[in-house]
């Protein structure tokens, strides 16, 4: 319900704002620009569907293998006792645990090509239990805010982009990035705990946030230590070695218990496929309303207000011109990525707001492409309160990102 209001009101502050450009201003281009937008965003949320179809169907037949081969279900204990107590109500032996262990693997290594289709597939495997197949489970929500709060260890592309536009250090962000993305998943981890009643302080749950804790300060200790090309050229190899070595294992495992490893491919594969095509709406819906609020020019006027605001406040308005990666990361990550370029382009790549929109980038994620995505790909429609949390989750990632600006950059 909280979508419906947000997809309505992009289209009606658009037209809001358009109006006013041409009865006002004259502007006797802008309705064009919108219908524009309409058309191309239309044809840009086919495109990305088209592209994720062979993704899709590559990384459902891994996870079939993965299934058959009983890989998935030994990730799924040595993660068990941590997500029974964060998602109750799956039932204990759940598939759905090994494939969320790799979606969030995936995320934090920056590899969104293998996360996506894990967390689609994770999301059909909490479907199957779900008691209401219309309304978001409790354990779905969990899933999504967590994925919208964009937990990344690697932002291998934001540095290239920085390396691309000049920036003396390339990996100068890397660090404000982890602590601002980490910042974003424990508030948005709290926000949906609190809601469901968890209890955060169980000892298990404390061992196992205090173990990823650690972990990620180890992450931090290691690439610190790097500069420059060696840093990116460490992040890619990782991955990459890590991610391969998933997908051998996933085969070796199935091929020694006798499982026709071929066969589970082309099975998985299959909904890799049917799932694509289900995205194809709900993903055109949300690309089009942003894209129509975009081009009305009604994120300008929200950002000129923003700005005097602050100002008014008698506050430093430095981080306001950095600010339009921010507002645009929740709806569209390529708007929120031409954004971010934008601004180091504009002001520069070592200038505190190239720095910031950089930061403000690796935050957090694409909340409402991961909302229309994940619940439209198993026919979700009433998304309980999985926005509001996703959104704590998304402030509290542009809260910290500028704190973290103001310390390393200012």
């Amino acid at each position: 319900m909280v979508l419906n209001y947000i997809w309505i009101a992009f289209f009606v502050v658009g037209f809001a704002v358009a109006l006013w450009k041409l009865v006002v201003m004259g502007d006797t281009a802008i309705f064009g620009e919108m219908m524009g937008a309409t058309f191309d965003m239309s044809k840009t949320g086919f495109e990305i569907s088209l592209g994720l179809t062979g993704v899709l169907t590559l990384w459902m037949g891994i996870m079939k293998i993965g299934e058959r081969g009983g890989a998935v279900q030994v990730m799924s204990r040595l993660i068990s006792p941590f997500f029974r107590r964060l998602f109750p109500d799956l039932p204990k032996d759940s598939p759905a645990h090994g494939s969320m262990m790799l979606n969030f693997a995936s995320n934090m290594l920056g590899l969104d090509n293998a996360a996506t289709p894990v967390g689609l597939k994770a999301m059909q495997q909490m479907q199957e239990v779900n008691p209401d197949k219309s309304k978001a489970s409790n354990a779905q929500i969990m899933f999504l805010v967590l994925n919208t709060s964009g937990l990344t260890v690697i932002p291998v592309s934001i540095m290239v982009y920085r390396a691309q536009l000049g920036a003396a250090d390339p990996t100068d962000v890397f660090i404000p990035i982890l602590i601002a993305t980490y910042f974003s998943t424990l508030v948005g981890l709290i926000a949906v705990a609190v809601r469901q009643r968890i209890n955060l302080f169980n000892k298990v749950v404390l061992a196992y946030l205090v173990g990823v804790t650690a972990l990620i300060a180890g992450v931090i200790a290691y690439f610190s230590s790097l500069e420059g090309e060696a840093l990116t050229t460490a992040s890619n190899v990782a991955s990459n070695v890590i991610l391969f070595t998933i997908i051998i294992s996933f085969i070796g495992m199935a091929a020694w218990r006798r499982i026709n490893v071929y066969d589970a491919f082309i099975e998985g594969a299959k909904d890799g496929f049917s799932t694509a095509v289900k995205i194809i709406p709900y993903l055109i819906a949300i690309l089009v309303a942003v894209g129509v609020f975009r081009a009305s020019g009604a994120m300008d006027v929200l950002m000129g207000g923003i700005e005097r605001a602050v100002l008014a406040l008698g506050f430093d308005a430095s981080w306001v011109d950095a600010f339009p990666t921010a507002l645009m990361k929740p709806l569209s990550g390529s708007g929120a990525r031409g954004m971010m370029i934008d601004t180091m382009t504009t002001f520069g790549a070592d200038s505190f707001a190239g720095r910031l929109a950089c930061t403000f980038q690796g935050a957090t994620d694409t909340t409402f492409y991961i909302i229309a995505v994940y619940f439209g790909s198993v026919g979700i429609r009433n998304t309980r309160y999985a926005v509001p949390c996703g959104l704590i989750a998304d402030l509290a990632g542009i809260i910290a990102a500028i704190v973290v600006a103001y310390v390393f950059f200012a």
